[in-house]
């Protein structure tokens, strides 16, 4: 539950669907839900296996791994972690303040949610001290359960939260199907395929949204590896990580896709899908303030689970790499995050590059890194036996090769396909 809690994030709610109607519905849907399968559960196998063979974060784990340089590719890491978590956090913040604006549309008080939205350009006061403010909230609010440690905090708030969010969520999707029009959001969603609807730029950005909403990337899972018994199978917790992940994700795109078709708005609309469009969704809807509400409470959990494992992982590499006790590392790491949630909150034309290279290129580079670990600078023999050892039966050697080979190439050829359409501008009209 912990495992799942900390891979289910904002990715799900706020990513998944603007992604799903950017690129063009069931294609982009049945190919992601593949790459989920396919890559994702060898590699979430690889970095639990990276984890718990050293037991070590993502600093002290690609140095014991055996990567060359392994201790500052690990710190590299770290940082990028800190980076992400700050705007992260501040995302979160958005979606606190939005959640406070549809509990005050249940009073009937005037309350604007998108002052807190940053501005496209330029500098705006009230956006930026608003969220300062409920970055800080959210931040303290995430220390609080790291203090207590794995189980008596992050796990007994992941039991509580997850199943609760879930069902939320459920909720609003059961509300939503029964729009008038929703089955024509249906259909474009999950049964509209071409096979020509699988262009370059539809599989990049697939196995580059599973990467990010399976929180790989060489710290998370690593980190939670370290903490799974020696005799747990690791593709137990890699499969129902997977089942959580991707099933969270298909719901919350049906709660979102079809509300979007019946009031005929756009689901191209980009990252605005959640804070633009769905406010006005849920007006025009009957009862859609206590629809709203409850969305962006289950949305706000959401994003709460994933930002205390990112604590966590910060927390963990500093107390496995310094003398800071486990207290104190949660209050620099916290302020640490808070520092960085600075920038990209002057507005979007820092917050988008801010997205693009920590919360989608480095994570892809980290997955790369720690799968390459694991399959050729680990000892051969404790690489097996710490992916395959566990098990009841043999897993069949193109398990091994597959993470070895398949899966390194890849996310390679992702990463270099992104470089050439998005940074040099080639193969624009793939």
């Amino acid at each position: 539950m912990t495992i799942v809690g900390v891979s289910i994030g904002l990715g799900h709610v706020w990513r998944f669907p603007y992604m799903v109607g950017k690129f063009g519905g069931a294609g982009f849907v049945l190919f992601y839900t593949l790459v989920s399968v396919v890559i994702g559960v060898p590699a979430l196998m690889a970095e639990f296996a990276l984890g718990r063979h050293t037991r070590r974060g993502p600093v002290g784990a690609f140095q014991r791994g055996g990567l060359p340089y392994g201790r500052y590719v690990g710190w590299f890491l770290f940082f990028v972690v800190t980076a992400a978590t700050g705007y992260y956090s501040a995302v979160i913040g958005w979606v606190l303040y939005y959640t406070v604006g549809q509990v005050a549309a249940l009073a009937h008080i005037p309350f604007n949610a998108a002052a807190i939205l940053p501005p496209d350009h330029g500098f705006v006061l009230k956006s930026f001290v608003l969220q300062l403010v409920c970055t800080g909230i959210v931040l303290l609010a995430c220390a609080l359960v790291v203090l207590k440690g794995v189980r008596k905090g992050i796990e007994v708030v992941s039991i509580i939260v997850l199943p609760a969010m879930t069902i939320v969520t459920i909720l609003v999707m059961i509300r939503t199907l029964t729009l008038p029009g929703a089955m024509a959001g249906v259909r474009w969603y999950l049964l509209e395929f071409r096979l020509s609807d699988l262009t370059a730029n539809v599989m990049a950005a697939a196995i580059g949204h599973a990467i990010f909403a399976l929180s790989l990337g060489g710290t998370f899972m690593v980190v939670y590896g370290s903490y799974l018994h020696a005799d747990e199978p690791l593709a137990r917790p890699a499969i129902w990580t997977v089942i959580g992940d991707t099933g969270s994700s298909l719901i919350a795109g049906l709660a979102v896709i079809p509300a979007v078709f019946s009031f005929g708005l756009q689901p191209a609309s980009g990252p605005g899908l959640i804070f633009d469009t769905l406010p006005r969704v849920f007006a025009a809807m009957p009862a859609g303030w206590l629809f709203g509400a409850l969305f962006f409470i289950s949305l706000f959990g959401a994003g709460y689970l994933s930002d205390i494992g990112a604590v966590e992982v910060l927390v963990a590499g500093l107390t496995d790499n310094t003398r800071l006790t486990r207290t104190r590392s949660v209050w620099v790491m916290s302020a640490a995050c808070f520092i960085l949630a600075i920038p990209p909150s002057i507005n979007n034309a820092v917050f988008v590059p801010w997205d693009l290279t920590f919360g989608s290129g480095m994570q892809t580079l980290g997955s790369l890194l720690a799968v390459v670990t694991v399959a050729w600078c680990l000892n051969r023999a404790a690489a097996l036996k710490e992916l395959f050892g566990a098990g009841e039966k043999p897993v069949p050697m193109w398990v091994f090769n597959w993470i070895r080979f398949g899966i390194p190439v890849i996310i390679l050829g992702v990463g270099v396909y992104w470089l050439l359409t998005q940074v040099f501008g080639t193969f624009s009209g793939v």
